[in-house]
């Protein structure tokens, strides 16, 4: 019955998914109704899913181990996701049971979230599982989940700091490492923002990424960064607090959204020390050539994610987002994931002066602590 299920949400769904948004396309519209041939293919979008869906619900087997739950997850939220996509709703009785099964059995909210895009995603000779076949889904989500896996792999290096310590000489590979994958994720946003279309983002594969109800509750939408190594960057760089209110709201409000091996990491920041302390009071005392390393590595970390996200909201999420947002049709549900766009937009913002250590009225960024490292650099 599962195998019926991704043998269709990687063939048909994605056929009729297609078909649809180059309808949509051709009229620069976000949905149509009232058309027969839009009619028609959602129809049957519909009424396939919730046959195949209520087939593996009677069943009343889910798969034994979490990740085959986790992907099963996805193929049912996928199906949800298109329909909220097409304004068109299924019968919940049919299709929210397994979805609300499969949720309380990990711990995660009953909907497909960008994790089962760019963390969880099994290829079959080479395909993902998508929405569409149009080549800007394949575009936005090779090179948002690269740099996915470049923030992981620097999420890894930054925690295998804490246990040797900023003075370390062992601890310069790891800096290293850390500088050079938030580098690999400028880079791979930088060809994201070069590649990707920005009418068919906007038009065909942002709606997918709507909230959507599951059962008798709504769930928001998922959004590029419900992942936790880009929260564990941040706080150990010391660019964000976990006792921030603002930056407690951030990682509470995803932490239903992103995959289960992720909440743990969520889970253990709150009582991180950051190596921004940790180099403070080491450079207070002797300097070392291994902690002058070290603290240059470490500024240049920074500089790096700071870079990266100073990006990410000037080049993809203005462009991409907002400016075609200004443009198109009035709705009062247009939006990223779930909260009205402007809320999106500045809440974005104010991450990125975070990040980035930007100087900003109201806000308490690492600036001054950032600016102590490179005076005691110099004494």
């Amino acid at each position: 019955m599962i195998l019926d299920l991704e043998r269709w949400i990687r063939g048909e769904f994605t056929e009729i998914n297609t078909a649809l948004e180059e309808i949509y396309f051709a009229e620069q519209a976000i949905v149509l109704s009232e058309r027969s041939d839009v009619d028609d293919l959602t129809r049957r979008l519909v009424r396939d899913g919730e046959t195949l869906i209520g087939r593996v619900a009677q069943r009343r087997e889910l798969p034994a181990g979490p990740d085959a739950r986790y992907e099963l997850l996805g193929l049912v939220g996928f199906y949800l996701g298109a329909c909220r996509r097409h304004e068109v709703e299924p019968d919940q009785a049919r299709v929210a049971p397994l979805a609300m099964a499969l949720s309380s059995s990990l711990g995660v909210a009953p909907r497909f979230s960008s994790a089962h895009q760019h963390i969880h995603n099994r290829a079959v000779d080479g395909a993902f599982y998508t929405f569409t076949t149009l080549d800007s889904e394949r575009i936005f989500l090779t090179y948002n989940g690269l740099a996915v896996i470049a923030y992981r792999r620097a999420a890894n290096a930054l925690l295998s700091i804490p246990r040797l310590g900023v003075s370390n000489p062992l601890a310069a590979y790891h800096f290293a490492d850390a500088v050079a994958a938030l580098g690999d994720v400028l880079r791979h946003s930088r060809k994201l923002a070069d590649e990707l279309d920005r009418d068919r983002f906007f038009y065909n594969i942002r709606p997918y990424f709507k909230s959507h109800r599951v059962g008798s509750a709504e769930y928001r939408g998922a959004n590029a960064g419900d992942f936790a190594a880009i929260n564990a960057i941040d706080v150990l760089l010391g660019l964000c607090s976990p006792h921030d209110p603002f930056y407690q709201w951030v990682t509470t409000d995803k932490y239903p959204y992103v995959a289960p091996e992720d909440q743990r990491l969520l889970r253990s920041l709150v009582t991180t020390e950051s190596l921004l302390d940790m180099m403070v009071r080491e450079l207070e005392g002797p300097l070392s050539p291994s902690l002058r390393e070290n603290a240059e590595l470490f500024l240049e970390a920074c500089r790096q994610h700071g870079a990266a996200t100073v990006f990410h909201h000037n080049r993809l999420v203005l462009p991409f987002l907002a400016e075609p947002a200004a443009d198109a049709p009035s709705r009062p549900d247009l939006t990223a994931s779930g909260p009205p766009l402007e809320v999106v937009i500045e809440t974005l913002a104010r991450l990125r002066d975070l990040r980035a250590a930007r100087p900003r009225p109201g806000l308490d960024t690492a600036r001054p602590a950032l600016d102590r490292v490179r005076e005691l650099l110099e004494r």
